[in-house]
């Protein structure tokens, strides 16, 4: 199952074979998530920083979070002591929507499907009265062997054909009003993708950062996507990281083969030449 609940992750922590990781991360403040796993974290959560352990270096061309090579992420997981046997449970305090939800599609990305995300993320197991342990954790090092999946995630220029095409349907997940052009915080240039839909990552999510119901996720996407199926869907965000969210949730709602673009809008409009589109 992609999602894990809190009571389910109290009942497995004991088990061998369990890996836990705390991914938790701030986009304006990266390193301030890692003091804050040294002062408390889920008992035997190892922390991987989305920077370090998640992203390839920047160009200024690939994007924010450009993604690793496969034999690069194959290296980070057999560090993190992950092999083909390891169940893995990954959150964040973002509900899964961040980091959690990128090293969630980078494991599946190189073939390794045991994995899931905490429902309701670090609150939700604070909340419940989970217990906490302070300090740093590491696994020993394992022999992970990956079988890279190409066809998650598509480059600028499938996406650019995807976007133009109605037998595609190419998503972006960030705010609107980043998508409208109307605001962009980060990101030297506005708008979006022409062709692309709007989907907020948040409204996924219920006020207390859970998982909203399956069910009512997947007749929201069915609508969104029309007659495309899911393997044509293609999502972006930002830089990478929060639509490997939407993949998550597409799972999660029983909608599986959506990808990504893992440059995203970094990536896009880095590119002088690349169109842009602005308003609704």
């Amino acid at each position: 199952m992609p999602a894990m609940t809190v009571s389910e992750l109290m009942g497995r922590l004991d088990q061998p074979g369990l890996a836990i990781f705390d991914c938790r991360f701030l986009l304006d403040a990266p390193e301030a998530c890692h003091h804050d796993y040294l002062r408390a974290h889920v008992p035997g959560a190892v922390y991987v920083h989305l920077d370090r352990d998640m992203s390839a270096p920047m160009t200024g061309r690939n994007g924010r979070h450009p993604l690793p090579a496969p034999e690069a992420l194959i290296a980070t997981f057999g560090r993190l002591g992950i092999s083909h046997d390891t169940d893995v449970v990954v959150y964040d305090a973002a509900g899964g929507g961040l980091a959690a939800s990128r090293l969630w599609w980078t494991l599946r990305y190189v073939g390794h499907d045991r994995v899931s995300c905490l429902d309701g993320g670090w609150q939700a197991w604070v909340a419940a009265g989970g217990p906490t342990v302070a300090g740093e954790e590491r696994r020993a090092p394992a022999q992970y062997v990956g079988h890279v999946r190409p066809d998650m995630a598509l480059d600028i220029d499938a996406t650019a054909r995807a976007a133009a095409s109605p037998a595609w349907c190419v998503v972006d997940v960030r705010a609107p009003s980043r998508y409208r052009g109307e605001e962009e915080p980060i990101d030297p240039v506005a708008g979006h993708i022409p062709g692309a839909r709007n989907r907020f990552w948040q409204e996924a999510l219920t006020p207390d950062g859970h998982l909203r119901d399956a069910a009512a996720l997947r007749r929201e996407f069915e609508a969104l996507l029309g007659p495309v199926p899911p393997e044509r869907c293609v999502f972006y965000c930002g830089s990478g990281v929060t639509s490997a969210f939407l993949v998550f949730l597409m799972e999660y709602a029983g909608l599986p083969g959506a990808r990504i673009y893992p440059g995203s809008w970094s990536e896009w409009c880095s590119e002088p030449s690349r169109p842009v589109a602005t308003g609704a």
